[in-house]
């Protein structure tokens, strides 16, 4: 356990020498761009989703696996192998919904060894047991999540396959995330990925199908100075369309910076300027182990129109001390629109709610 402490210290270590992994106008390339980005400081592949029963439509769980890359301070030609250039990190969760229960899990190590590993030419990341891949054309998409997990008392083996083409995020790919334009990512999403394979609880094996969202993104300063966290929705609309809004967060409470898309069925990306989109709390929840307050119930303004976001599951909140070093909430939610009916389903997540996130 006392190696976490010093890999999280790496990890925040500063980058020199190099140029910035993240510019506008630089065109996105398939499948390299699925792979991972080594010069940049923090990456993530992030998958999302809620199952049910073969047949049902009806969300009995919500799932969500993220592998994490990180570019410590030390040089990758450093001549020791031990030597801790990059660090990959992964969260998996469980949402029981009949239960009314969060499982969760995470892990660390170092890149290398046959322990972790993120391939550079397309999506494969490994660590310890947990895979996240893919095959496939570059619109024929097929992810393969496999994580075992006896220990948090989960695990599952399940297939997301692309039913639309690749969403790229703000313009083109590169995602604003701030007032200066070093503040912001490479950013793509995977909306209305079809989902099937099995889960296992408590040693105990179903078949489960549904929908999921991917979210892959890559950058060296997505977090400003004056931001503590963020407020982020990505949404299956159930006709076929997908949602994208977030907000950065001042320590008042107030939005430093904004964002998101809209893809209606069928038709082309509308990319959502930071002062189109507004996020109005309509009821919290206190965590009884972090005492954080999250609000579970938001209304959402955009130029997609004004809906409400509400969880499924109150007690949505991971505690990733063990890895990113975070307590924060992330979880399966509805999208509700002005007449209180169910629109879409997708994951809300909030960070720096318990303690101001640093990335």
């Amino acid at each position: 356990m006392r190696r976490r402490p010093l890999l999280l210290a790496l990890a925040a270590a500063p980058l020199a020498g190099r140029a910035a992994p993240v510019q506008p106008g630089r065109a996105l390339a398939f499948p390299r761009d699925h792979g991972a980005h080594p010069d940049a400081r923090t990456e993530w592949w992030y998958a999302t989703g809620w199952l049910a029963e073969p047949g049902s439509h009806e969300p009995r769980f919500g799932f969500q696996v993220t592998f994490f890359r990180s570019r410590t301070g030390i040089a990758p030609d450093h001549p020791s192998r031990f030597a801790a250039s990059q660090l990959v990190f992964a969260h998996a969760a469980l949402t029981d919904l009949a239960a009314r229960r969060l499982r969760h899990d995470q892990r660390i190590a170092r890149a290398g060894f046959g322990i972790a590993e993120a391939a550079g030419d397309d999506t494969r990341v490994a660590l310890r047991g947990w895979r996240f891949e893919r095959g496939g054309g570059i619109d024929a998409s097929v992810y393969r999540a496999q994580l075992a997990s006896d220990a948090a008392g989960f695990a599952f083996e399940l297939e997301l396959a692309a039913t639309q083409p690749l969403l790229l995020q703000g313009d083109a790919g590169f995602s604003r995330k701030g007032p200066l334009p070093t503040q912001a990512s490479h950013y793509y999403s995977q909306p209305q990925l079809a989902v099937r394979g099995t889960l296992v609880r408590e040693g105990r094996a179903q078949a489960v199908q549904g929908r999921a969202w991917l979210d892959h993104e890559w950058s060296d300063e997505i977090l400003p100075a004056e931001a503590v966290g963020w407020d982020w929705i990505g949404i299956n609309l159930l006709d076929g369309g997908a949602l994208t809004a977030f907000r950065l967060r001042r320590a008042d409470g107030s939005a430093l910076w904004a964002g998101g898309s809209l893809r209606a069925p069928g038709g082309p990306v509308r990319a959502f300027a930071p002062g189109e989109v507004r996020f109005e709390p309509l009821a919290r929840w206190t965590s009884p182990a972090s005492r954080a307050a999250y609000p579970v119930e938001w209304r959402i303004v955009t130029p997609a129109g004004t809906q409400r976001v509400r969880a499924l599951l109150a007690d949505q909140e991971l505690d990733s001390r063990a890895s990113t070093g975070a307590i924060y909430w992330e979880g399966l939610s509805e999208l509700l629109d002005e007449g209180g009916r169910r629109i879409g389903l997708g994951y809300l997540e909030m960070t720096g709610y318990a303690a101001r996130l640093r990335l």
